[in-house]
């Protein structure tokens, strides 16, 4: 671990990328058989008791493992290793703490949070999500430490794990739950519950396997030492003043990112004219944004790897690295959030029979086919967070998400007040929120580092590739929908042909107009075997 070469991170952020669409694949998967037992009431209450978990996560530990990362990635390039090791120790105090408090808070509030969501049902959901704040405080300090030392790998494996236990205790939970049930408000309440139970089992066996790895490593780690750059030793108030300098940014820059989530279904609950509250919050929470967020999962990922080497780059003053790195990441991303958006956009009905055959597939379906488009500013939005973050500017990200929010509370108050788009009021508040912290974010990263983005092959080629890709999809998708009888088994080949035919085609386009180079290669996964390929057929020279 720590070794790199010059595509180290991009590699590094390729394996988590692929963990995490994996884990957001196993979360998708669950989901169906988790909604066909509890219904859509009560995965509306499941996705609201989630969106508080989150911001109670992000309040105590989310931002721990960038937190750990960004400040160990620093000391560690000027080989101050035991200083390092004592920032992760207190970080691991700190951590501790704050979610232990973060845990016994939403455990003891759990009745008055459902008071004043307006959503029935919510008090054990909340409480059997409470101890997993704190084991997931723990498992963030460890998974940052990793990353500090330029491997994915332990964080990519615990993710797997987290969401394969994950899926298998909620659908089982969720059964026993509802069979235990009688009344409807305790089918609601017990099958939150029981969907809640696997994220506290996967958040347990995650840790397992972390502590494992760590002290396994510990030894090796401990090695270094006789390298160190003997610096002068960091005291606790320094330590803690460098912590809480990097968690708060982080943790109110995340706070505005997720309490979005809460504040649209607040609004919703509480401003929406129908009597199918929960219903429709269901679709277009547990439905709708999980599926947008599985694309999303490779920005997030490829941001956790570029933080620790921008900072490093950016603290011994590597300038010009730091821009190649970050044009690169913006690249990598660009050319896989286009086609993901377009995909999603075309097939979003069939896709959502495909992975919710008992529920409202097409309403939910014209949900995510109305909002695709986010996956590109969300990536966008991530991926200079990440740059503002490296660049030791904590507070900007902060701000343009604070600014952001303001305008998005508006939209959505005035869509549901005064017209009647309902849950699309949602949906278009959805967009513009990325759209507007990009935008801001961009601006910010190119006035303090004076860094500007290549536009032809990074945003125009990839958006015309996924055009046309996306003609070819919707086609044989018609054709498929011509065959008598559209039943399940047809949509699944419909969506499979026209997945294969898509990646085909749509790298095809990038290779024959020059798109893609060889260099660009080396950062995809697998990406040398593809070039192989693509030299085969004559598409690339």
């Amino acid at each position: 671990m720590g070794k790199s070469n010059s595509n180290n991170f991009i590699k590094h952020g390729s394996i988590l990328a692929i963990a995490s669409v994996l884990s957001r694949i196993i979360g998708l998967l669950y989901r169906s058989p988790m909604t066909a037992i509890i219904g859509d009431e009560a995965n509306g209450v499941y996705s609201f008791a989630f969106e508080v978990y989150s911001i109670a996560l992000i309040l105590s530990s989310y931002s721990m493992p960038l937190a750990v990362s960004k400040l160990l990635s620093a000391k560690f390039a000027r080989k101050e290793y035991r200083n390092g090791y004592a920032i992760f120790r207190h970080a691991m105090i700190f951590s501790s703490a704050s979610g232990l408090l973060m845990a016994l808070i939403i455990f003891f509030a759990a009745p008055a949070i459902e008071n004043i969501s307006g959503y029935k049902g919510l008090t054990l959901p909340l409480r059997v999500l409470a101890p997993t704040i704190f084991i997931v405080a723990v498992v963030g300090t460890l998974r940052g430490f990793f990353q500090s030392r330029r491997t994915m790998i332990p964080t990519s494996i615990s993710q797997l794990v987290e969401q394969i236990i994950n899926a298998i205790v909620s659908v089982a939970a969720a059964a026993i739950f509802v069979a235990f049930a009688v009344t409807k408000p305790q089918v609601v309440s017990g099958g939150a519950a029981g969907g809640t139970m696997g994220t506290l089992f996967g958040a347990f066996f995650a840790l397992l396997f972390l502590g494992f790895i760590f002290m396994a490593y510990k030894p090796r780690f401990f090695g270094l030492f006789k390298n160190d750059s003997q610096a002068k030793p960091d005291t606790i108030p320094e330590i803690y003043k460098m912590l809480i300098l990097t968690i708060i940014p982080v943790i109110l820059s995340q706070t505005v990112y997720q309490i979005s989530g809460v504040i649209d279904g607040t609004l919703f609950g509480n401003l929406y004219k129908g009597e199918d509250t929960s219903f429709m919050y269901g679709l277009y929470s547990s439905k709708y944004r999980v599926l947008v967020n599985v694309p999303n999962a490779i920005a997030s990922a490829m941001a956790s790897s570029m933080i620790p080497a921008l900072v490093s780059m950016w603290a011994v003053g590597n300038y010009k690295q730091f821009k190649s790195r970050l044009a690169t990441s913006v690249k990598v991303n660009m050319v896989i959030a286009f086609p993901c958006a377009v995909g999603l956009m075309v097939l979003a009905t069939p896709i959502m029979r495909l992975l919710f055959p008992t529920t409202d597939y097409i309403m939910s379906g014209r949900l995510l086919s109305w909002d695709a488009i986010a996956v590109v500013f969300y990536s966008l939005s991530t991926i200079t967070n990440a740059a503002l973050q490296g660049m030791d500017k904590m507070n900007r990200p902060v701000i343009n998400s604070a600014i952001s929010l303001v305008i998005h509370v508006v939209l959505v108050v005035l869509l549901l007040k005064f017209t009647p788009l309902g849950v699309y009021a949602l949906v278009i508040g959805n967009v513009t929120f990325p759209l507007v912290v990009c935008i801001l974010n961009w601006i910010a990263v190119a006035r303090h580092s004076g860094y500007s983005q290549e536009v032809f092959t990074t945003f125009i080629l990839p958006l015309i590739a996924s055009a046309v890709m996306g003609a070819i999809c919707f086609g044989i998708n018609k054709l498929f929908g011509l065959i008598p009888g559209n039943s399940y088994g047809i949509n699944l080949l419909s969506v499979v042909v026209c997945m294969i035919v898509s990646v085909v085609v749509y790298f095809a386009i990038l290779f024959v107009t020059k798109g893609l180079t060889h260099e660009d290669m080396l950062n995809f996964p697998m990406g040398l075997r593809i070039e192989r390929i693509a030299k085969k057929f004559r598409l690339m020279k």
